[in-house]
């Protein structure tokens, strides 16, 4: 597995989604296209989805939007607003199928057969939209997936968005969809604002983005914007068995369901719409970046769920990579937060798919070998599904004045210390762990980032100022920054109402919840879906830190424990013993929970009901007849019960399927309740029959 090219496109890549939410959340004043900053979120779920052990789905792509402005009004979502996966071709299209079939134990003939609704996918902004007994009362935006900003005066102008449901609409219901600009529109709008000598907008998205977030809903009422609906989140009562019902009855309530919206019977007919569509793309009058392809049958959905932030029922298939020739100037080499060294790819800039591109990943050592890239040399650049800057190929690699070939270094280029290559892995590290400035920087910048702390204002440009002068040393420093009011002022770019917004935001963190603290910390391996996976287990703070002490030593039953956990195993816990075995990271890691109040993270309001078995560790052993092992885990998670992989003194339930073999005996052992699979689906309240 390659690791150092996510580490340090993490650091790189939270670093600019930083100075840009700032920008446009902050200011209103965007310095970046919104096709560019959704890019750059959704490259890091694409990296994070191939290499999982770095999952800093932080990053941005488990955040799924970005935090709320504070200048509105924040509101939770009744049920999470999340993002998709990506898909770029019809062999990762039919592992996404394949994995569905799996899933639901399906064989090849009923998974080919599952009906899926192929949906444009609109390059707008994600609104939520909530009606009680018919009307409309709020206008909720994506935000950061969990909470968004209220918008309802603002979504009140918008003429094509309904204020009464008609009849038959549930008592209450989330409707979500996506508002855009046409491109008409869009022209017309930057026309206009050129006149004024006003800055005009980069494009349809972000023109529809920054009319909504209006602080004024004047302004908004005379931006040309649209709506598609296509989504439900919460609702009190089923209204629709599939989807291609529910887009039925949003438009029967008075919704625009995108006319491009098609069912498709078999996920082998799949890869020819797409090429119908992409044909169809240039002459839409609004922005698509991909199609959404959804499971049609609802039921199947509920059955499917969730995995990360992300459905299991449905993907996204992103439009081709577009490439352009240009010149690559030097190659760089960046030390991430875990010391591992990056490759990059300074180039002339030159413009991609309509993004101009100086940078890219040459990913680790064994790959700048493989393209024998060096400085000086003619490349192709592509940026694949709209998103990764890479390089792909060498154009001149027979001329005579080529420069020799890269070596890469062995020292690490910040401190000096010795690169080791770890165990069957590309990636390179530093050695000198918190000695090297490089790793304690980015590791700071990590903890302050949007999926750890969010603390607004502290960006990396700050992170690292702050650093050289000595303010911050350690995550427990931020905390006490106040005592460096009068020597930040004295800084430039730092004044009384800029410092005190600062310390606002840094207090509002004192509070945080226990899985955002993990992940925080920056353990290698331990990215948002482990945190939680973590959080959930040991439910608090104090009692993770004692087991992980315990842990640190390698055959006792808090390792064992560790490593059960479905979804940690034993490298994820070699990993964290790892980092409470270094005396310096426990001083830290002290110092820092001394001033923060570290709550267990709660289920959303419309799952409390639900959690049935919170509080319960169960175990799966044996062949289930009537669903896959896989299934069976996501409803016992999604009824609040642990689920690890061996059977120990936590253990309350045992489930034993067919030849349940030595599980069971260690159960019957220790006293542990066992259940056969017909109980386990009465427990469920499942239907009684396959």
């Amino acid at each position: 597995m390659t690791s150092s090219d996510i580490i340090k496109r993490h650091a790189e890549l939270e670093e600019n989604i930083a100075r840009w939410d700032e920008a446009y959340h902050g200011h209103d004043d965007p310095d970046v296209s919104d096709a560019d900053y959704d890019s750059a979120r959704l490259e890091l779920s694409m990296l994070e989805k191939r290499y999982p052990d770095l999952k800093k789905e932080g990053g941005a792509s488990t955040r799924v939007g970005a935090a709320p402005n504070p200048a509105f009004g924040k509101i939770r979502h009744k049920a999470p607003m999340l993002s998709l996966d990506n898909v770029f071709n019809a062999e990762d299209f039919g592992q996404f199928v394949t994995r569905i079939g799996r899933f639901l134990d399906l064989d090849e003939t009923a998974t080919d057969a599952l009906t899926f609704v192929a949906e444009p996918k609109i390059d707008g902004l994600s609104i939520s939209l909530t009606y009680e007994k018919g009307q409309l009362v709020r206008g909720t935006t994506r935000g950061d997936g969990v909470e968004g900003e209220d918008v309802t005066a603002n979504i009140r102008t918008i003429k094509t968005i309904p204020e009464t449901l008609k009849a038959g609409a549930p008592d209450l219901i989330e409707i979500r969809g996506e508002i855009f600009m046409s491109k008409a529109s869009f022209l017309a709008l930057n026309a206009q604002k050129e006149a004024k000598k006003e800055r005009p907008f980069a494009n349809p998205r972000n023109a529809a983005a920054g009319s909504l977030r209006q602080l004024d809903p004047a302004i908004t009422a005379q931006r040309p914007l649209g709506l598609f609906a296509y989504g439900m989140g919460y609702s009190t009562e089923p209204v629709a068995q599939t989807h291609t019902e529910w887009l039925a009855l949003l438009e029967k309530w008075g919704f625009t369901v995108n006319p491009l919206s098609k069912n498709i019977a078999h996920a082998s007919d799949i890869p020819a719409y797409v090429d119908h569509l992409a044909r169809e793309r240039p002459d839409l009058d609004y922005d698509i970046d991909g199609i959404v392809f959804k499971i049609n049958d609802l039921t199947l959905q509920q059955r499917l769920g969730f995995v990360g932030r992300a459905p299991r029922w449905a993907i996204a298939w992103k439009f081709p990579a577009e490439q352009a020739i240009t010149r690559l100037h030097d190659i760089e080499i960046q030390v991430g937060r875990t010391g591992a060294l990056t490759p990059v790819a300074h180039l002339e800039p030159i413009n991609v798919g309509g993004v101009i591109v100086s940078r890219a990943t040459l990913h680790n050592d064994d790959e700048i070998k493989r393209l024998d890239v060096r400085p000086g040399d003619l490349v192709r650049v592509q940026r694949a599904g709209d998103v990764i800057p890479q390089i792909v190929a060498v154009i001149d690699a027979d001329r005579a004045d080529r420069s020799t070939p890269f070596t890469f270094p062995t020292e690490c280029p910040v401190c000096g210390a010795h690169i080791e290559r770890v165990r069957d892995e590309a990636v390179r590290r530093c050695s000198g762990g918190l000695t090297c400035k490089a790793q304690t920087v980015e590791r700071l910048i990590h903890f302050v980032s949007r999926n750890a702390f969010d603390i607004d204002g502290l960006g990396d440009r700050s992170i690292r100022s702050f650093f050289d002068r000595g303010f911050i040393q350690k995550p427990g420093d931020i905390f006490r920054l106040h005592e460096h009011e009068r020597a930040i002022l004295s800084m430039e770019g730092w004044g009384r109402q800029s410092l005190d917004k600062l310390l606002r935001a840094i207090d509002e963190r004192r509070t945080i919840s226990f899985p955002r603290f993990i992940f925080a910390l920056g353990i290698r391996r331990i990215g948002e879906r482990n945190a939680r996976l973590l959080a959930r287990h040991y439910e608090e703070f104090s009692i993770w830190r004692q087991a992980m002490e315990k842990a640190t030593a390698p055959d006792s039953d808090a390792r064992a424990t560790l490593s059960s956990i479905m979804g940690i195993g034993p490298a994820i816990a070699d990993e964290v013993a790892a980092f409470f075995n270094e005396p310096h990271n426990i001083t830290a890691l002290d110092d820092l929970a001394a001033q923060l109040n570290i709550t267990a993270e709660t289920p959303t309001v419309e799952n409390e009901a639900e959690q049935k078995l919170r509080g319960e560790t169960l175990v799966f052993t044996g062949s289930l007849s009537t669903m896959s092992r896989s299934e069976a885990k996501a409803i016992a998670e999604r009824l609040g019960a642990q689920v690890t992989d061996s059977v120990s003194k936590k253990t309350t339930l045992v489930i034993l399927g067919e030849k349940a073999g030595s599980k069971a005996k260690k159960a019957e052992s220790l006293s542990i309740r066992c259940i056969n699979e017909q109980e386990w689906r009465t427990l469920a309240d499942m239907e009684a029959s396959s």
